[in-house]
């Protein structure tokens, strides 16, 4: 039975959301085409009709999660307008957030695994780090130009680094410790800085 467009549209969306969260919990190369189409509801069958190959699809997933989490990014400094920064560093070194593998920051996630992916994967982790980077950048006041500014890239290397060394030990205590430890630092260090409003 043939698919129409609007089917086949709405299979190749839900293959890529499908492909976001798996990605994220299992690694570009931890699993196969076979298993995302399965995750997606789909059959392998169907997938070549979708993406030109698993590279294609692993470029399109990493944006689609990279979208997800800015917005959860900005859901949270939205929920407190007077310490945007305050709030997107509670959200994302939280042990919540640590634990969400599935959902959480592809940056984490799939940091390292797109170092070693293609072109069009590292173009979807460029725009998307760009992104954080000017939203971090307008709470610091430091997105003065097209180039991030060094508080917000000291901010989100610190952010990401804290949260893959909490993933990465058995220890719950000293998991806890890095996400504290970086969140405390961070804090401390704005503090003091007058330009934490969000630039008008």
């Amino acid at each position: 039975m043939r698919v129409s467009r609007i089917q086949a549209e709405k299979n190749r969306q839900t293959v890529i959301d499908a492909a976001s969260r798996l990605f994220r919990e299992h690694g570009f190369d931890g699993i196969g085409l076979k298993d995302l189409m399965k995750g997606a509801g789909l059959t392998q069958g169907a997938f070549y009709k979708q993406f030109t190959s698993k590279d294609d699809l692993a470029a399109q997933a990493s944006k689609r999660a990279l979208e997800s989490a800015f917005s959860r990014w900005a859901t949270a400094a939205a929920a407190n307008p007077t310490d945007p920064l305050g709030a997107a560093i509670a959200f994302y070194l939280s042990m919540e957030h640590r634990e969400e593998k599935m959902d959480g920051c592809p940056v984490v996630a799939l940091g390292s695994d797109a170092a070693r992916q293609g072109a069009d994967v590292k173009a979807s982790f460029e725009a998307g780090i760009r992104k954080y980077l000017e939203l971090l950048g307008s709470w610091v006041g430091d997105a003065e130009g097209e180039e991030p500014g060094g508080k917000a890239m000291a901010i989100l290397s610190t952010m990401v680094g804290a949260v893959v060394l909490s993933r990465a030990v058995n220890d719950e205590r000293l998991s806890k410790q890095f996400l504290q430890a970086a969140a405390k630092s961070l804090l401390a260090a704005s503090a003091g800085d007058a330009q934490l409003e969000p630039r008008q």
